[in-house]
């Protein structure tokens, strides 16, 4: 008997999978255990195996769709099978699907030809093609849950080389970490979408992968830019329209700054105050107003060394001249300038994730002072036998992740309509690296021990440095320490990290003197800051978590029992 497949959900927030390839085609012979078709999540793209024998009767989609969780992802049978009534909920939806398809065809053609004086669009087909149900055409996958575009960091294969499944075509930078992306079928490298450097949103033509003159990838380049070519009368006009200024500029380069009967220089109001500060000669600039005014565009566009070079003959004048009493009139050396850099994907994530936490979130701060001194004798004496050196920072992460587990509401998450209280404790630690932030996790750090958190620490940072971070290493965190102690900061507060309800931002160890006894002595201290949700945490809670951290850290040998 035939039996729907539905689509399974592969990760603990995906919504829907998208078709990345089927390997097995309608009619063909599926046994248990061999690979279905590959499915793109939020997260990864994982290969979903047949869980019963028989024949592939229908799919759910075309590779490069998007099926909806537990919808209908194909059908299972023996030949022949009729599965009309499996497929009957589907059916009023693919017709009415296509009469509205077809209504705006309608609609369009009837529309088309009332602007009849406007050019027609070129015939490149983008109205008819569709780039997902195409075998050769390879689409930007979502490679991460909050990927919008991808930047090609760099190419493995040039057009024109041959290409193998599972061989890497390229380096895909997304908003978490730079990522190698396999091909998933044999052919030759006909077209690539874009250059190093250049972005890709998700869901646009990527490259193209066939045989040499069986495909038309004019057609279908035309069809991913959307079927037009940019109109003659269009380039023609900008043609024009650059002649015209080209034109304005030489006309207006030889006037000279017209001036009233008593030498004063005829000047807007604005003109006269942008002079004035970037220390121009209004004498100097060439008006192209009414009559010689000088206008705030003509302050814009002169050049310093055009001043210079007509004040040259001036000044030897002056020069002979006696000097005059006042002091001289100061001359900016350069000008006014600024430098726009472009928005890394991750950049762009940091933004909107961290935004998206300081306005929605209620933040309260909760600081406190830590004496180290023992902590400092502790950390010495385990480096003798440690086989990896342990770092203040990993006796940070080990306090923290016991203390949460004494105190377990603060290891949670704000849901809207419910608190997420986590039985495991998964430790983020923010890393900078050369495009923004990134928080590699460390998994169950109540469980391990010091030596454990230093190895693993040490090996997720360097994966974070150099983009290798896998998926898996940089999402699950229940809470986040930021340490900036290393760069000398005494103290400072951090944003919450999404989805957790604290962050620990710690400072740096320094000394300071204390009372000891009947004198004084020096003491190491260091502050920490606990950022805090209010809508999950109370100030009490807060307080009673950062009591706990710091008993742990003022006697270290209590973490060892």
């Amino acid at each position: 008997m035939a039996e729907v497949i539905k689509m399974p959900r592969l990760s603990d927030t995906m919504t829907e999978g998208v078709i990345a390839a089927w390997h097995k085609k309608v009619g063909d012979t599926v046994k248990k255990g061999e690979i279905l078709a590959e499915i793109e999540t939020d997260k990864a793209t994982m290969e979903l195996e047949s869980y019963k024998d028989g024949t592939l009767l229908k799919l759910g989609a075309d590779k490069g769709g998007k099926i909806q969780v537990d919808d209908l992802l194909c059908i299972i049978g023996a030949p022949g099978e009729d599965i009309s009534s499996l497929t009957a909920g589907g059916g009023g939806a693919e017709q009415q699907n296509k009469e509205q398809g077809t209504g705006n065809t309608e609609v369009k053609a009837e529309a088309a030809p009332a602007p009849a004086a406007a050019p027609a669009p070129a015939q490149g087909g983008g109205s008819s093609m569709d780039l997902s149900k195409m075998e050769e055409v390879v689409l930007m996958p979502r490679l991460s849950d909050t990927m919008t575009e991808g930047v090609i960091a760099s190419w493995h294969k040039k057009v024109g080389d041959a290409v193998k499944k599972g061989e890497v075509l390229a380096d895909i930078e997304t908003d978490k970490a730079t990522m190698e992306l396999e091909s998933y079928k044999n052919g030759t490298l006909l077209y690539q979408g874009a250059q190093p450097g250049a972005k890709i949103a998700v869901n646009d033509l990527l490259c193209i992968i066939g045989e040499q003159g069986k495909v038309d990838v004019d057609a279908i380049v035309a069809a991913s830019k959307g079927g037009s070519a940019p109109a003659a009368g269009g380039e023609q006009s900008n043609k024009e329209q650059g002649t015209g200024n080209t034109e304005v500029k030489a006309e207006s380069a030889p006037a000279a700054a017209a001036t009233n009967s008593d030498g004063r220089v005829k000047a807007s109001p604005l003109a006269k105050a942008m002079a004035k500060e970037k220390g121009i000669d209004l004498s100097q600039v060439p008006g192209s107003g009414d009559g010689g005014r000088i206008t705030k565009s003509d302050i814009d566009n002169f050049k310093p060394q055009q001043q210079q070079q007509q004040a040259a003959p001036a000044a030897a004048q002056q020069a002979a001249a006696p000097a005059a009493k006042s002091a001289p009139a100061f001359v900016a050396n350069g000008q006014e300038g600024y430098n726009d850099t472009n928005v890394s994907q991750m950049r762009k994530v940091i933004a909107k994730r961290l935004g998206e936490s300081k306005f929605s979130a209620p933040h309260f701060y909760l600081t406190m002072e830590i004496n180290m001194d023992k902590a400092m004798e502790a950390r010495a004496s385990m480096n003798e036998v440690s086989p990896v050196k342990i770092s203040f920072n990993d006796m940070v992460i080990k306090a923290v992740a016991l203390a949460l587990r004494a105190h377990p509401a603060v290891n949670s998450s704000w849901m809207g309509d419910f608190i997420r209280t986590y039985q495991h404790v998964h430790i983020g630690m923010a890393v900078a690296i050369e495009d923004g932030l990134i928080v590699p996790v460390i998994r169950f750090a109540d469980q391990k021990t010091l030596s454990q958190i230093s190895a693993e620490a040490k090996e997720l940072a360097g994966k974070a440095k150099s983009k290798k971070l896998q998926p898996n290493e940089f999402t699950g965190n229940t809470f986040t320490i930021s340490n900036l102690g290393m760069m000398d900061i005494d103290e400072f507060t951090a944003i919450i990290n999404p989805p957790d309800s604290a962050i620990l931002a710690v400072g740096r160890i320094k000394e300071v003197v204390v009372r000891k006894g009947d004198g004084f002595g020096v003491s190491n201290v260091m502050k920490v800051t606990l950022s805090c949700d209010h809508r999950s945490v109370d100030g009490a809670v807060g307080a009673g978590f950062l009591q706990t951290f710091k008993k742990y850290l003022e006697n270290p040998v209590t973490m060892l029992v």
